[in-house]
C-alpha cells in the first residue's frame, strides 16, 4: 500500500483514466493522498496571438475541476495542472514531490509508439518510484 499516489491524467478517449483512479483508490493507505496531475501542452509562441485573453486561466480552472471530479470520493485527492511536455513534466513533478507510486493509464501500443515512445513508456523507464500501468 502507498501513502502518496500520482495519477497522471490525459483526457484523450483512448486512455482508461477511470480504471487508473480505481487502482489508485485500492492501493492507497488509510490517510494517504492522491494527486491527479494533468499536463497542459504549451501553446507555441506563434499561436499566442490567436488565443483569447483569459482563455488559459479559464482552461486551467476547468481542468482542475475535472480532475477533482474524477477523483470522486477519494478523501485526500486533489487536482494539479502544470505546463510542459507530458512525459518529461510528469517525471519532473514526481522527482520534486516524491510520490510512492505512479498509476498511469495507457493505450494499446501502435507502431508509432515503438518508434517514438509513449508517455507511459517514458514514465515506466525513468521514474524513481513504482509505476503501475493500466490499459
Amino acid at each position: 500500500m502507498y501513502d502518496h499516489i500520482l495519477v497522471p491524467v490525459s483526457f484523450e478517449d483512448d486512455r482508461n483514466v477511470t480504471a487508473a483512479v480505481a487502482v489508485a483508490r485500492r492501493l492507497l493507505n488509510d490517510g494517504g493522498r492522491v494527486t491527479m496531475l494533468h499536463v497542459m501542452e504549451q501553446v507555441p509562441a506563434y499561436a499566442l496571438n490567436y488565443v483569447p485573453e483569459g482563455f488559459h486561466n479559464e482552461a486551467r480552472g476547468a481542468l482542475v475541476k475535472a480532475l477533482n471530479d474524477l477523483a470522486g470520493d477519494i478523501e485526500n485527492a486533489h487536482g494539479v495542472v502544470v505546463e510542459g511536455h507530458s512525459g518529461r513534466t510528469i517525471l519532473d513533478w514526481a522527482n520534486d514531490h516524491r510520490p510512492d507510486l505512479i498509476v498511469v493509464a495507457s493505450h494499446k501500443p501502435e507502431m508509432k509508439d515503438y518508434l517514438l515512445g509513449s508517455t507511459a513508456a517514458r514514465v515506466v523507464r525513468h521514474a524513481k518510484c513504482a509505476v503501475h500501468v493500466v490499459r
